[in-house]
């Protein structure tokens, strides 16, 4: 079978996304020393666990022909999606043009630029997010060759993560002789909590496995657009057509001022540079094993660095500490780091390693 050049900038790419570290973050909450599990989703080539999504959208794209050879790429974000079809897009050889809310980090957007792509800014009048989505619609309309990947409703992104980071979780533990009670993610597009969900639950049908919204916008909750958050790249003002909020457990709430705190202690205290969505799903994460109890397994994972939200909130020393946050209540005290399995390796068809591990696999004796 011929290899074309495509296949092999796409073998490259697969190589530097995915099978990150699983972090075991201890810390004490309420007299009580308890670890949580966290993918360290910032190892990926951009910085942040979209590129998952985006080079496995593009590569199923790729390989049915629907995205043509040096055709844009068009897609709605509020950020990091951008980013990353930025990143893999230009690589691959496609021009990209990125519609997002005016309202995101200059950071994000700075990002997007530098990757050679256009940023198409979007303000709320002109419809904010949803507007973002019509208006890259609208250009496809204009041009049959633009490939539009539709992150909220591309089936490819949940697979993404049914086919990655759900086993890597799996497998790390599994490491541990550990196996996930639980799960919980907070829900942009949806495809981390229904992917890595769908995976845990064919190994274990009892998994939990909740999708997490700011307390400030209860967007899942409430089933349509509500009030307004700093947690970027969640709750994106409407819910997703690839949820299925019947498959997942009832939606975790987290205070966007509470995120900001235990980001910010994420870095200060343990030097884990992450964004704002991490420090939530650390809270989400507590809360979930706080209520099945402080010996369950409950894994999260931190989305992206912290490098995109440098004139945000996050960097301020100013947040208040409202009454009913947690992470006042948390100390943070270390973290160790779960190796990565050669289950879940890119590179299993050439590596020596995997070869003897196999071998040794299938010698020993049936169970």
């Amino acid at each position: 079978m011929s290899t074309t050049p495509t296949d092999l900038l796409l073998r490259g790419l697969s190589r530097s996304i995915g099978n990150t570290p699983l972090l075991a973050i201890r810390y004490r909450f309420r007299g009580t020393e308890r670890t949580v599990y966290a993918k360290s989703e910032q190892h990926n080539l951009t910085g942040s666990i979209k590129d998952r999504m985006a080079l496995h959208v593009l590569r199923r794209a790729h390989e049915s022909g629907v995205l043509r050879p040096g055709a844009r790429i068009a897609e709605a974000t509020s950020g990091n999606t951008g980013i990353s079809f930025s990143a893999i897009g230009r690589a691959l050889g496609h021009p990209v043009t990125i519609f997002m809310p005016d309202w995101m980090s200059r950071e994000r957007v700075d990002l997007i630029r530098s990757f050679g792509a256009d940023v198409v800014p979007v303000s709320r009048e002109q419809g904010g997010f949803v507007g973002s989505i019509a208006q890259a619609d609208a250009l496809a309309e204009q041009d049959s060759d633009v490939f539009l990947p539709h992150q909220f409703s591309n089936a490819a992104n949940v697979e993404a993560h049914e086919l990655t980071t759900g086993p890597e979780i799996w497998y790390q533990l599994e490491t541990r002789g550990l196996h996930v009670d639980g799960f919980i993610a907070g829900v942009g597009t949806g495809g981390t909590a229904m992917g890595v969900g769908r995976f845990l639950r064919a190994q274990n049908l009892f998994v939990r496995v909740h999708p997490l919204e700011p307390a400030e916008s209860p967007t899942l909750s409430t089933g349509c657009k509500v009030g307004q958050h700093r947690i970027q790249g969640i709750s994106d003002e409407f819910i997703p057509p690839i949820v299925d909020l019947d498959f997942l457990d009832r939606p975790v709430a987290v205070s966007d001022g509470d995120a900001i705190l235990m980001a910010r202690a994420l870095a200060t205290r343990l030097g884990l540079g992450v964004g704002i969505s991490s420090g939530a799903n650390l809270i989400g994460a507590l809360m979930l094993q706080d209520e099945l109890g402080p010996d369950a397994v409950v894994a999260t994972v931190f989305s992206d660095d912290n490098k995109k939200y440098l004139t945000t909130a996050l960097v301020r020393d100013d947040e208040p500490v409202l009454e009913h946050y947690l992470t006042p209540e948390v100390e943070l005290l270390s973290y160790d780091v779960l190796r990565r399995v050669c289950r879940t390796c890119g590179d299993l068809e050439e590596c020596q390693h995997w070869a003897t591990v196999r071998a040794q696999l299938d010698a020993r004796p049936a169970s």
